[in-house]
């Protein structure tokens, strides 16, 4: 970590890769929340205000980046609006990103995280551009059927029904119903 607290770009690729993996990526919970803050509180912070840009120049730095600015606050901002605050910042680093063919420099998993900020996005355009990637680049599996899920989140309510009370919104008798099946929601 540098003197501001902000983890390198091989320090966040480890931690997120090699320290946390799967489970934590998607199952979360307080305790892996409470490791993210402490581990790359500083460098969301520092991406999210463009002090971190330089990283978006090498397939590393863009992952590393990516995963500040589009996972990591979900894990710091759970259940609130801030969780998708850099969204659109991490959505264009991705655009980017995939037009110089960052995201095929690396193996596996890691590629994922490439397509993700499309996977997050309440756009079908964006949702449609990652489940293409996903099934060019990833290929069949379980990354490509959530992928398709969230696709079809998006056809059904033009938005995540999910983010609503954190975004503030009202659902729609249709999202609540929805909402109320077991398994709604990611």
């Amino acid at each position: 970590m540098d003197d501001m607290g902000v983890a390198t770009v091989g320090e966040v690729l480890a931690f997120w890769f090699e320290e946390l993996g799967p489970d934590a990526w998607f199952g979360g919970g307080e305790a892996v929340d409470a490791q993210v803050r402490e581990r790359l509180g500083g460098g969301y912070h520092a991406a999210a205000e463009g002090a971190l840009d330089g990283w978006a120049d090498t397939s590393d730095g863009a992952l590393a980046l990516l995963i500040l600015l589009d996972q990591v606050p979900r894990n710091l901002f759970r259940g609130d609006a801030l969780a998708f605050a850099t969204d659109e910042r991490a959505q264009e680093l991705a655009r980017r990103a995939v037009a110089r063919a960052q995201d095929l420099e690396q193996p596996g998993e890691r590629r994922l995280f490439f397509y993700l900020p499309f996977e997050h996005a309440e756009e079908i355009v964006l949702q449609d551009c990652c489940v293409a990637l996903v099934a060019e680049r990833i290929g069949p599996g379980p990354h490509l059927d959530h992928a398709e899920r969230h696709r079809e989140i998006i056809r059904r309510f033009g938005r995540f029904p999910h983010r609503n009370a954190a975004l503030g919104r009202s659902s729609t008798p249709a999202e609540r119903d929805y909402l109320d099946q077991p398994g709604a929601g990611f």
